[in-house]
């Protein structure tokens, strides 16, 4: 279960520490004083995709975090699965979100994607706000409760691999079904490519091999070039003294002077000129092989390639499987009628085993179609609806037409007074009716849900009176062994819930802030007092609220 919420600048909340208990938890306060933000917070905690509007204005960066406890080993296995690891049956959670629309989240420690944390969800907690009754007039949502309710998950997977086979055969027979002429343009049109690809006799590495090659070729090119060059300055040519013979002839020339100085400056000119000589016999001696028609041959064959790159790749790998998939689709095109025929056949086999996949799903989901309309029937009756009679009708596509999910269609059909004909629940049901039925659907379904934790927010839209007390007694009867966190503006749902939270604003500095208190006796007294009667509470309101008050304790 949920057992604490920390939020920080989410909306008007800019910090509060929501604590949670097992049964039924309960959310009261004034309208907009913010208790569906704590169930947005809850579902950003979950992945849920959220906007930069959720931050705080004015803040740069917002934070949720929840400590999830007593978590069952089969949960924790199941987590572990996914990747997320708890310790002793608890599990905390992370979400942090930023101004720029971005989001971190971590799962025991540890960095994880919003992906990760949305497909963890249905294991700690179920959401169901307005969402799910939207979902409830949509007839596309209907075959997803009752494969719920006849646990038909693994029924529908095996149905899938069958429908997916058989898609995949669709599709090549698709890509087969080409007439005469345009397999004769199509195969003209291959045979040119591979023939040019053929012609240029392409071997695997060979643009790098010969790139390197023409390198070495280059750089010798530059070094002999170079070598030459020192040669002629060192030693002249038949046109001009070398550095060699001016260094000698420098020294000569100081030697014809007098005096120490001059002479010391020869004898310095003639250790050059020896170690001139010496370089000029070292050049001379140096050994570049350059073999011109090598290079003009690699730089053709590398200009061929760059020819071949604007069509069909920019490497010779890119060239060669070019190759090999022109060839493979000629192949195809000049078999073509062979492997239609292989596939016509497959296709018989794959469409007998998807429908008879899909005949076992669809007897699994009539059978699950009666137990929940029967099951929602009881439910309604007992939540003031006595007359309603309800049918999860299920019918088979024309021709049992298979699709992604089967062939059946679902809607669910309601009538809520006797006498009347059954009609699509869209057109009949109330607000109020709707909200009753949405609890009774969840009501059927958790049994079998992992999630120990369920939310509702305002789940007593459109309910009062009596039918307001039912919905307080059913939820506070499906609380038993698990956790349920209610957001509500009824008395009587208030006064049902073992723990209620009290949110409310308050203004300071010009900024709204909200807070979140757990109320003790006499404060959840005062609160289901003013939900009773609003700000005029009486002496005699708050007897009616202890009353109310303990009506339940007897549950």
């Amino acid at each position: 279960m949920l057992s604490t919420l920390h939020i920080e600048n989410i909306a008007v909340i800019d910090r509060a520490d929501v604590p949670f208990a097992e049964g039924l938890n309960v959310l009261t306060g004034e309208t907009g004083a913010g208790k569906s933000i704590v169930i947005d917070s809850i579902g950003a905690l979950l992945g849920a995709r959220v906007g930069r509007e959720l931050l705080r204005r004015g803040e740069s960066r917002a934070r949720v975090t929840g400590l999830f406890t007593e978590l069952s080993d089969t949960v924790s296995a199941r987590l572990g699965e996914l990747g997320i690891e708890t310790e002793d049956g608890e599990l905390l959670l992370e979400r942090t979100l930023t101004a720029d629309g971005k989001s971190t989240a971590r799962a025991g420690g540890k960095p994880v994607t919003s992906a990760l944390l949305r497909a963890a969800a249905p294991l700690l907690l179920n959401i169901h706000g307005q969402h799910d009754t939207g979902k409830l007039l949509s007839d596309a949502s209907h075959l997803s409760f009752i494969d719920r309710c006849g646990a038909c998950g693994t029924l529908a997977a095996a149905y899938r691999e069958k429908y997916d086979a058989l898609r995949a055969i669709d599709r090549e027979l698709a890509a087969l079904a080409l007439d005469d002429a345009e397999k004769a343009r199509r195969s003209d049109n291959l045979r040119y490519h591979i023939g040019k690809l053929e012609a240029a006799k392409l071997e695997p590495g060979e643009d790098e091999r010969l790139e390197a090659r023409r390198s070495e070729l280059r750089a010798a090119e530059a070094n002999r070039e170079a070598a030459s060059r020192a040669s002629e300055a060192l030693s002249g040519t038949d046109d001009a003294a070398g550095a060699v013979a001016l260094l000698r002839e420098a020294a000569r020339a100081l030697e014809r002077g007098e005096g120490d100085d001059t002479a010391a400056l020869a004898r310095r000119l003639t250790d050059l000129s020896y170690e001139a000589e010496d370089i000029a016999e070292r050049v001379a001696d140096l050994s570049f092989s350059v073999d011109p028609e090598e290079l003009d041959a690699i730089e053709s064959r590398l200009y061929t390639f760059d020819r071949l790159k604007r069509r069909y790749g920019q490497t010779v790998r890119e060239m060669l499987d070019y190759l090999e998939s022109a060839r493979a689709e000629l192949a195809a095109i000049e078999t073509a009628d062979a492997r239609i025929a292989e596939l016509t056949a497959a296709r018989e086999t794959a469409l007998r085993e998807a429908l008879a996949a899909a005949d076992t799903l669809h007897a699994r989901r009539a059978e699950a179609a009666r137990t929940l309309s029967c099951a929602i029937e009881e439910e309604l009756a007992y939540l003031d609806m006595p007359r309603a009679r309800f049918s999860a009708n299920l019918t088979a596509a024309e021709d049992k037409k298979l699709g992604p999910d089967g062939y059946d269609r679902a809607s669910f059909l309601i009538a809520v007074n006797a006498g009347e004909d059954l009609k699509p629940l869209s057109k009949v049901a109330s607000g109020g009716e709707l909200s009753r039925v949405m609890l009774a659907l969840q009501n059927v379904l958790s049994a079998g849900d992992d999630a120990q934790t369920l939310i509702f927010d305002e789940v007593d839209a459109g309910i009062s009176g009596r039918a307001a007390g039912k919905v307080a007694r059913k939820l506070r009867e499906l609380s038993r062994g698990r956790q349920i966190l209610c957001v509500t503006h009824l008395a009587s749902l208030a006064a049902a819930g073992q723990h209620e939270l009290f949110i409310r604003k308050t203004e300071a500095d010009g900024r709204t802030y909200t807070r979140i208190d757990p109320l003790d006796e006499e404060g959840r007294t005062r609160e289901i007092a003013r939900l009773l009667a609003g700000e005029n509470i009486t002496d005699s309101v708050l007897a009616a609220a202890r009353e109310l008050l303990g009506e339940y304790r007897e549950i």
